[in-house]
């Protein structure tokens, strides 16, 4: 009897709760009618019928409605229309959220894997302003090197990216000591508060002191293009070439045709186009998307985390296990800091003003001044001046490449006619660059010829006589100690 009787006021006790919870949503329902849809309200007299808007929208909306009106044939003679979609509308819209979150939460769905923190590993350098800038070396060293080779990282990459699959063998074969760096913020790099293009360029001239390298090769791969662009505008002394892989150039640049344009942004998805226009426009509404993807703390796919369309060999790479693995110690290493700010900052560059234009970069004779000095000089003096970048320029383009699609190279050509642009068939973004031993054997032997190995290093006459008459000494003393 006890039982029953708890059973009786428990039921009693949901029917009241349930109750007074219908009266607190008609309530609810009554405050919101007469604060927000009574005539008086803001919303009304805004956005109502007889307001401007309203009546802007009358006419088209009547129009759509019209429309649609025959889908009101397969409703109940008995409903009314606007009530009757209303509610289809939510049951619908609440039947996608939970199939989303069952999709979610599928239980045979395969274990995302967890971005983890690595030990510091990188050698540093502290820049002028005392900031930190980690960096790795590859190949030969610094009194071997035939070459000095710099490549800055693209977008979501890090130090440990360089060129990928590189081989040691093949470095020191041509004699190439390859240095890469973490970008500010990125990796194990501090941040720098105020950076731009310029700063970019002068990081890497002062990393270059810093390692005793007087003249150096700058390769770009990607939006990492920028960071080298960037170096043949502000250091072009330091540089002896340059080396482009997929170059990305600032798609809103007002030097491009309406064409070469069109053929760019036609090859990418709406969503990287929208991420385009917010870190132009609004650079600081990226910070929400790049913390729900690229610092989740998740592993995920290039293409979706980069909103990236990709070819069919790209596709193919990307489900190679060598790349999977290479290409997510990379993203551990770009985001070990957990900071978004340098992620919006990289993407805010790609598209807003540069400071320079390509243009600036071309070969081309300096215009003579109208002074009498200057005049004179080039009377008795046979040498012209020139402005632009004075070493070779290459550039490897895939012609599938839909990352950064070949109009930005065709664009690149026709501002710098003087650049040797290599047009790859069949080749996507990836394919080329990451872990391809001949593709690196054939790029290494246009930029630097036959390979020739690591410089010799010359021994001085008189420390190799010295050294062998201590060593000789030392056989003799040898040789008395063994008699006595």
């Amino acid at each position: 009897m006890e039982w029953v009787k708890t059973k009786e006021c428990a039921r009693e006790f949901m029917v009241g709760v349930a109750e007074m919870t219908v009266e607190f949503g008609k309530g609810c329902r009554d405050i919101v009618k007469q604060s927000l849809v009574n005539e008086d309200s803001f919303i009304v007299k805004n956005l109502g019928r007889d307001s401007y808007i309203g009546k802007k929208l009358r006419g088209p909306c009547a129009k759509l409605f019209a429309k649609l009106s025959f889908f009101n044939e397969y409703l109940p003679e008995d409903k009314d229309p606007l009530h009757a979609w209303s509610v289809i509308f939510f049951v619908f819209l609440f039947a996608f959220l939970a199939l989303y979150v069952n999709f979610e939460r599928d239980p045979d769905a395969p274990p995302v894997k967890q971005v983890f923190l690595h030990p510091p590993s990188a050698s540093r350098v502290v820049l002028p302003d005392g900031r930190n800038m980690a960096y790795k070396e590859q190949g030969v060293s610094s009194h071997k090197a035939r070459f000095s080779v710099i490549a800055p990282h693209s977008f979501l990459s890090s130090r440990l990216a360089g060129i990928p699959g590189v081989k040691d063998s093949m470095l020191e074969e041509f004699g190439i000591r390859l240095l890469t760096y973490d970008l500010p913020g990125f990796g194990e790099s501090d941040p720098h508060p105020k950076r731009n293009l310029e700063s970019s360029a002068t990081d890497m001239a002062f990393l270059a002191d810093a390692i005793g390298v007087k003249k150096f090769w700058v390769v770009g791969y990607s939006s990492g293009s920028m960071h080298a662009w960037a170096a043949l505008r502000y250091i072009p002394d330091r540089l002896a070439g340059a080396a482009m892989f997929a170059p990305m150039v600032n798609p809103y640049d007002p030097m491009m045709t309406k064409e070469e344009r069109r053929r760019t942004w036609n090859k990418w998805t709406r969503r990287r186009k929208f991420l385009y226009f917010l870190a132009r426009r609004f650079p600081r509404f990226l910070a929400f998307f790049y913390r729900r993807s690229l610092l989740s703390g998740k592993h995920g796919q290039i293409d979706r985390w980069l909103s990236l369309s990709l070819g069919r060999r790209d596709k193919a790479l990307m489900e190679d296990p060598i790349y999977e693995e290479f290409w997510q110690r990379d993203v551990e290493e770009s985001t070990r800091q957990r900071n978004v700010k340098p992620f919006v900052e990289e993407a805010a560059l790609q598209v807003t003003n540069w400071g320079f234009s390509l243009s600036d970069l071309k070969l081309q004779k300096r215009k003579q001044s109208s002074y009498v000095l200057s005049w004179l000089k080039s009377m008795f003096t046979e040498t012209q001046e020139y402005t632009g970048f004075l070493g070779p320029i290459h550039i490897w383009q895939g012609m599938d490449d839909k990352v950064v699609p070949p109009s930005m190279t065709d664009f690149v050509h026709r501002v710098l006619p003087g650049a040797a642009v290599h047009k790859l068939p069949y080749e996507g973004h990836f394919t080329y660059i990451y872990f391809c031993h001949e593709c690196h054997q054939q790029i290494f032997t246009t930029l630097f010829g036959t390979p020739q190995g690591p410089l010799s290093i010359p021994i001085n006459v008189d420390q190799a006589t010295q050294e062998t008459n201590i060593e000789q000494q030392e056989v003799v003393d040898d040789d008395d100690y063994a008699t006595n």
